[in-house]
């Protein structure tokens, strides 16, 4: 029996280059990793072991790259999704919502062979995960360098290419070797503290990445080769850490990744907000988009927001010497009424990416993705079913109007 990536998933046709094509496609963000059917189980009482425990299971979508991706499209843009799924009940209903959602399918590998990725969490009666299961091992298997080279045509062109650490350091390699090629930024998404590590193959690839504190320090550990960083450590008294306390204990391994190659380092904190980081003033503001012009993202986003957060607003950066090479900005979190907390991180960066493509500024970016990840705390799927256009762009105001510069300094 052939392999599954020799053979040609419906409708893939399109998605393979041709010679001379490459740099010529149509303009999308491309998302590759994990789709992946969440089985959400949420306990109403305090859990005992050893027993069952009333409560409510719901099934979701997920997987980080297709979160990401789902929210991306929510903001009327159109992603490129390359991932794997199979036959059985977990890829008929990611791949259904797929189609139904209007988005290509073309490279979304499908095989008799391949087992979709499901994941188990359990939940506590506070919406924290307190134990999960996870069977993604089809997302390794399949997601081969050979399968995404496919699809080199659509890397070629597209404005943005986001990885999750789902795929192996091959994988990762081959991705941001066609995305280095075309001069395609690359977005790395840690997904867990043990894979964030694969980050070190392709540290001196990586544009941006987002980690939080914990998958900050396992990645500043591999590229180092040192187990030298620890993260942040709290008392059980509640007391409140202030954000220049987190960035001062996180600067030493911030330094590390930026030092490495990383071009914008988006460290969420959860309720204490998100660290930017930098190297370059430059790269807090505008990067170059291939996709600032398309008819694939939304004019809409791009008015609604440049219009309430001023584009290159300084944040105090008036205030920085000429051969400053270490900017730090701290945007906050906002206040919402959580449900459950799974798919935030998903959503900041979908929202960012949105917003990238759209014409925003990095910073303007950033106060989107803030907001978009409000709205997906507030209830229980991994992406909301919607985005009020209006309402997103006056969370991203309150966030960027709150955004404040932590450091500007030549050297640590």
């Amino acid at each position: 029996m052939s392999s599954p990536e020799n053979e040609t998933p419906r409708g893939v046709q399109s998605g393979f280059c041709k010679e001379g094509q490459a740099g010529k496609c149509t303009v999308e963000a491309v998302i590759i990793g994990g789709m992946v059917l969440d089985v959400n189980a949420t306990s109403s009482v305090h859990a005992n072991p050893r027993t069952t425990t009333p409560g409510k299971v719901i099934f979701s979508l997920g997987g980080v790259a297709r979160n990401v991706a789902d929210c991306i499209s929510k903001l009327e843009a159109r992603p490129f999704m390359i991932s794997a799924v199979g036959f059985d009940m977990a890829g008929n209903m990611l791949l259904e919502h797929w189609e139904s959602a209007g988005l290509s399918i073309e490279g979304i590998q499908r095989h008799q062979n391949i087992e979709t990725a499901v994941v188990c969490h359990i939940f506590d009666e506070k919406g924290e995960v307190a134990a999960g299961v996870a069977h993604v091992e089809s997302i390794e298997k399949f997601l081969t360098p050979r399968w995404i080279e496919k699809f080199k045509c659509k890397i070629s062109c597209s404005p943005i290419l986001m990885v999750d650490a789902n795929l192996t350091s091959s994988s990762l390699e081959a991705s941001c070797q066609l995305a280095a090629q075309f001069n395609t930024p690359v977005w790395f998404e840690p997904v867990s503290v043990a894979k964030s590590r694969r980050v070190a193959s392709v540290v001196q690839y990586v544009t941006f990445a987002s980690p939080n504190e914990d998958e900050l320090v396992a990645m500043a550990n591999a590229v180092s080769g040192k187990d030298i960083f620890q993260p942040i450590r709290r008392d059980d008294s509640g007391t409140k850490l202030s954000k220049e306390y987190f960035f001062q204990t996180l600067k030493p391994a911030i330094w590390v990744l930026l030092d490495k190659g990383v071009k914008v380092l988006v460290v969420t904190l959860g309720s204490e907000g998100v660290l930017v980081c930098s190297k370059a003033k430059f790269n807090l503001q505008r990067l170059a988009f291939k996709g600032n012009q398309s008819p694939y993202f939304s004019k809409q986003l791009y008015e609604a927001v440049s219009t309430v957060c001023p584009k290159d607003k300084s944040f105090g950066a008036s205030m920085c010497k000429p051969m400053s090479n270490l900017f730090a900005v701290h945007f906050p979190a906002l206040p919402a009424s959580i449900v459950r907390l799974t798919g935030a991180g998903d959503c900041l960066v979908g929202g960012t990416i949105a917003s990238l493509c759209a014409g925003l500024d990095v910073m303007q970016s950033i106060a989107v993705g803030i907001a978009a990840a409000k709205v997906v705390v507030e209830v229980e799927s991994n992406v909301p079913d919607e985005y009020c256009l209006a309402k997103l762009a006056d969370d991203a105001r309150s966030v960027y109007s709150g955004a404040t510069m932590l450091l500007c300094q030549s050297k640590l």
